[in-house]
């Protein structure tokens, strides 16, 4: 029998932390590539460090020439990425560090796995397992710590961004211990927010007071009561941040990036690579199936595993788990979504409408309970496939 009454903590991390720096700068290069070529292969990592970022990994396009001709415009794509996050410090400046641009030719050995079956049939880019997952706590189906973590630093950003609040930094961590009663979310015993900001001479209770009524604004009313404690900036001065304050890497937000530890992860991360990559495209479709079955009635909490083998197209197995929530069977489920949707590496590109630049956007505040965008992003968070689902068990 599952827990009823619990708190449990989810973190998120600002688009100004040193890995999310990176995991934009990925995703900025796989759009600038897929925009250009919409089948094009990415595997782009990045490094950052104090005044200087190094940009690796492969790069496959139709011809040799195209890709000498794109690899140009990385350094610029770097630099506006760095600046559109705000950082302008002396050890780290959008128009000043050193960028390194070291992407490369994608290796033939990896290129067969995909394209070993052919364009309609291709394989998975790799082998792995992937995970999604949604319940119905809040109004995007996601679960409430990771969401609203999320939201204190978007928000954070926002009034940064747009001037309101000038002597924040764009460097910040946010994390919610949220009290659950009756399986569902009540409160929050505890909120921890470190921000990066201007003045050495500004204290804790400083930065608090900036804070504190736009994390109000976002949290529900009644969850912050006498009895929640508030830990602003706790280790006091936090002036030095970004890459100059800690070195920053691709891939290493993966629970930030998904469920806030409220959900499986499958281990691989998701920015910079393209959607032949099951890492991230078939974690973004078991996203889609869990949320679809959520809306669907069919449970409050739903898990959807998947797994692929390199170079085969069709998933090696499909489980759901309800969590003893389900008003359907979980065997019936995983057959219903094997028949709603073609979960080939191509026929979720197709499906979810991935071979676009959409990507970029994702690379803070998480990959899964955004609104779907007209243009196609976040298309894996849409809610139409319910009725087929339905229908189907």
């Amino acid at each position: 029998m599952s827990r009823k009454n619990y708190v449990f903590t989810s973190e998120s991390v600002s688009e100004g932390h040193p890995d999310k720096l990176c995991d934009r700068i990925s995703d900025a290069v796989l759009d600038a590539f897929l925009k250009e070529e919409p089948e094009a292969r990415v595997a782009c990592e990045t490094f950052a460090t104090t005044n200087r970022v190094v940009i690796g990994g492969e790069v496959g396009l139709s011809s040799k020439e195209k890709l000498t001709e794109y690899m140009q415009s990385v350094e610029a794509i770097a630099r506006d990425c760095i600046k559109d996050i705000g950082y302008e410090q002396d050890k780290f400046h959008h128009a000043t560090c050193e960028v390194t641009n070291l992407l490369h030719e994608q290796s033939a050995h990896i290129a067969q796995g995909v394209d070993a079956l052919g364009a309609k049939d291709e394989g998975a880019g790799d082998q792995g397992i992937m995970f999604g997952y949604a319940t119905n706590e809040t109004e995007h189906l996601m679960p409430a710590p990771i969401q609203y973590a999320h939201a204190i630093l978007r928000r954070l950003a926002e009034v940064r961004k747009d001037g309101t609040e000038p002597s924040l930094r764009p460097d910040a961590k946010s994390q919610l211990s949220v009290i659950y009663e009756d399986g569902k979310p009540v409160g929050v015993s505890s909120i921890v927010l470190s921000t990066q900001h201007a003045d050495v001479s500004q204290t804790s209770d400083d930065i608090r007071a900036i804070v504190e009524p736009y994390i109000r604004e976002v949290l529900p009313s009644d969850w912050i009561t006498e009895a929640t404690e508030w830990w602003v900036n706790p280790t006091g001065v936090f002036v030095i941040g970004g890459p100059d304050g800690d070195a920053g890497l691709t891939g290493r937000k993966i629970i930030v990036d998904t469920y806030g530890g409220a959900a499986p992860h499958g281990g691989g991360a998701f920015s910079g690579k393209d959607p032949t990559k099951v890492d991230r495209s078939a974690a973004y479709a078991a996203r889609y199936l869990a949320k679809n079955v959520v809306a669907a009635g069919m449970a409050e909490r739903c898990t959807i595993q998947l797994s692929y083998a390199i170079g085969v197209s069709k998933p090696l197995s499909i489980y759901a788990d309800t969590h003893g929530t389900g008003e359907v069977y979980a065997a019936e489920i995983e057959r219903a979504v094997a028949r709603c949707m073609d979960l080939t590496p191509r026929g979720i590109r197709e499906h979810l409408q991935m071979n676009k630049p959409i990507y970029q956007r994702t690379a803070a505040y998480g990959h899964f309970g955004r609104a779907p965008e007209e243009d196609g992003g976040f298309s894996w968070e849409r809610t139409d496939l319910v009725e087929k689902l339905r229908a189907a068990v």
